[in-house]
């Protein structure tokens, strides 16, 4: 283990860390630069990292360390924890994305192998096999992963930097419904939905990326944005095609400047929690848009409903219509 976490920090030292993380550090010495402190607030310079020994150490809040340690302080991290973030940032981002392409292709072959992975599309109310088909949507049935790309030469050590491997070395995705996350061409990350009794959510570690299927709504003066992508499968289904998927309620960065990219109307189309969650953060959204000139809807779906409940029990195209068109700001 050791050694294997001195490679790590070799091949990511730590002062390229920072500034890949928009810390700015002036020399000070033939191996000493100094900046503020990323870990807390400071208006005059004391976070000091030595180039030589690969370290950091703050004058002003009193921490110190290596690499590790500060993913640790920085991210609120446990160590193993640090150890796979790092991991998954060093990958060559070749192999990464082959491995990302192979995996998805795999999980797509599982498909229709397992009647009770389609069954659960079925009653999610997926079942337009064109469309699972275009979404490259698969199904991931645990413990076979490793075997086969492994087969293919890809390393255990690769499919544990990936995350694809658990600390265990088992398959991350277990009974799990995939849709492969694309930027691009290429797939970034990977979303399992569970049909079983395990956690619902699960990502690889790392980004997820932009908006899904962007590409095909970012000339479209009209979005539909959901959470989810059962939300987004079951609205495309039924016609809706100027729809996209933030994969959450928080958008990232590049999800925000994507809506924000030129002028056009985005319905906000949040789940109807019973705690509020999704129409606070529709409403908080909506702001923000407003504030960048983008005209944001809210659109107010039954109580208890997501886009996807709302069609599998029994809602129509035209009542969906009939919501966007009493849309509010």
């Amino acid at each position: 283990m050791g050694e294997d976490v001195e490679a790590l920090k070799r091949r990511l030292p730590l002062l390229e860390y920072l500034r890949q993380h928009n810390w700015t550090g002036h020399p000070v010495g033939r191996s000493e630069f100094v900046g503020l402190c990323p870990l807390h607030k400071e208006t005059q310079p004391s976070f000091y990292v030595n180039t030589r020994k690969n370290v950091f150490y703050c004058h002003g809040c009193g921490q110190g360390g290596d690499l590790i340690r500060f993913i640790q302080l920085s991210r609120h991290l446990s160590f193993r924890q640090s150890l796979v973030s790092l991991d998954s940032q060093t990958t060559p981002e070749a192999d990464y994305a082959d491995v990302l392409e192979q995996t998805g292709d795999f999980y797509r072959q599982q498909l229709d192998n397992y009647p009770e992975a389609l069954s659960y599309l079925i009653r999610r109310g997926l079942h337009d096999r064109a469309l699972i088909r275009e979404l490259d949507i698969g199904y991931a049935p645990g413990g076979s992963l490793r075997h086969h790309l492994m087969a293919h030469g890809y390393s255990f050590d690769l499919l544990r930097q990936v995350g694809l491997l658990n600390v265990n070395g088992s398959d991350a995705f277990y009974q799990r419904i995939v849709f492969p996350l694309r930027q691009g061409e290429h797939i970034v990350n990977l979303y399992g939905r569970s049909i079983g009794t395990a956690f619902s959510h699960r990502f690889l570690p790392g980004t997820k990326g932009g908006l899904y299927a962007w590409e095909k709504v970012r000339h479209c003066p009209e979005v539909i944005l959901v959470e989810g992508l059962f939300d987004y499968a079951v609205l495309r289904q039924t016609g809706f095609y100027n729809v996209t998927c933030s994969l959450g309620t928080h958008l990232n960065t590049d999800q925000f400047h994507q809506l924000c990219e030129g002028p056009r109307t985005v319905y906000l189309t949040f789940d109807v929690d019973d705690n509020q969650s999704g129409q606070q953060a529709a409403e908080q959204l909506s702001q923000r848009l407003g504030a960048h000139g983008i005209a944001a809807r809210r659109v107010f779906l039954p109580e208890g409903h997501d886009p996807n409940s709302f069609f599998v029990q029994g809602g129509d195209t035209q009542q969906f219509q009939s919501l966007l068109e009493a849309a509010q700001p």
